[in-house]
């Protein structure tokens, strides 16, 4: 009873913090025992953890981390206790054993990690936002063309959501029929004692669009169907944080898909202290045939429980509970996908066209406030 506790308090401080948020999911491995190996660099985001449980679910084995910073590795070696300390990137580079490496460095340098680890024939998976410039994504496009590796990235808020996935399905399966607009809210518990200092640096974050409007934008491609989509308008501002000028505090956007759908998104840093989530991320999808709403972490006064969907068709109002039901079934297609070199987690072309996009909105936006 007493893990059980520690468990259950373990995932409430997680979900109290985005930066720490790690879901855990049921063990699916796609393969044997040491048959997929990878490697860890660059810890300084938490989402590491998420990243790293997803892949050693599906059956990737963690055979090296390497970070600079010894309590970091000590810190990550205690949630994967098999990987090795590495004394240089080099090391782990130079292991042809590996065939991917996961990271989460600070956001403009996750571009550059990314080609480094192509050169070395390994595949790349990244956390979210991938670059903070065209000019790096340029650069990446043309490291995969060259190389022939993939560019992966972790676009958490759909990919380890399971009513986001569930969605997926129903979207797919034609519950609400045509998708014809997607509205997402994405706020975020700044959490400011905890930042680290390049949280506040423009040049190193990439701006608010850029980095945790990246979710909102990969998610309408997907739910959509779309190929490419225009930006509207974006808009940022900090409104609330002139100890911290570079910061944004508030951003969003307006898009339209190639497909004629509309997009909406609005995120932010102003989740309040008494809210039992990080974040009160929802997602509403209106079709041709009905639409749903997406309650990611919890459902507000109501219910803690997350990933809940509320779905009205043609013949009903459905209350969808979605947690432990699909799963995370992305990192077993990724595992999959650099093995048999497929594309069935997600196509190179998807994953950058969702970074290009914000890129181009946090370029354009308009500086309110």
């Amino acid at each position: 009873m007493a893990e059980g506790l520690r468990l259950r308090q373990s995932v409430a401080m997680q979900k109290s913090d985005g930066m720490t948020y790690a879901p855990r999911g049921r063990a699916k491995p796609v393969v044997g025992a040491g048959e997929f190996q990878i490697a860890a660099f660059a810890l300084d985001h938490g989402h590491i953890f998420g990243m790293c449980n997803g892949l050693t679910e599906a059956g990737a084995e963690v055979k090296w981390v390497y970070d600079p910073d010894p309590d970091k590795v000590a810190k990550f070696r205690s949630a994967f206790p098999q990987a090795r300390a590495a004394r240089s990137k080099d090391e782990v580079l130079q292991d042809a054993d590996v065939r991917l490496v996961a990271a989460a460095a600070v956001p403009n340098l996750r571009g550059p990690l990314g080609c480094e680890v192509m050169a070395h024939g390994k595949d790349y998976f990244t956390d979210k936002t991938p670059m903070t410039t065209l000019e790096q994504l340029e650069q990446a496009r043309a490291q995969v063309t060259a190389t022939g590796q993939k560019f992966a990235v972790y676009y958490s808020e759909r990919l380890h959501s399971e009513c986001s996935m569930y969605a997926g399905d129903l979207i797919e399966g034609g519950a609400i029929g045509r998708v014809l607009q997607v509205i997402g809210m994405g706020p975020h518990r700044l959490s400011k004692e905890s930042r680290p200092p390049w949280f506040f640096v423009m040049e190193q974050y990439g701006g608010i669009l850029c980095d945790i409007g990246s979710h909102q934008i990969e998610q309408f491609l997907h739910f959509s169907g779309a190929k490419d989509a225009s930006v509207s308008y974006s808009r940022v501002a900090n409104y609330n944080n002139p100890d911290y000028p570079e910061l944004e505090d508030f951003g969003d956007a307006a898009l339209v898909a190639d497909n004629g759908a509309t997009n909406y998104f609005r995120v932010d840093w102003f989740t309040p202290d008494g809210l039992g989530a990080w974040g009160d991320g929802r997602t509403f999808i209106v079709g041709t045939d009905g639409y749903m709403e997406l309650r990611k972490y919890l459902s507000v006064a109501h219910d803690s429980e997350s990933d809940q969907i509320f779905l009205v068709d043609g013949k009903a109002e459905r209350h969808i509970r979605t947690r432990n039901t699909v799963g995370f079934p992305f990192f077993g297609r990724l595992v999959l996908d650099c093995i048999e070199r497929t594309e069935k987690a997600m196509s190179q072309e998807h994953t950058f066209k969702a970074a290009e996009l914000c890129l181009i909105a946090q370029r354009d936006a308009q500086r309110v406030a």
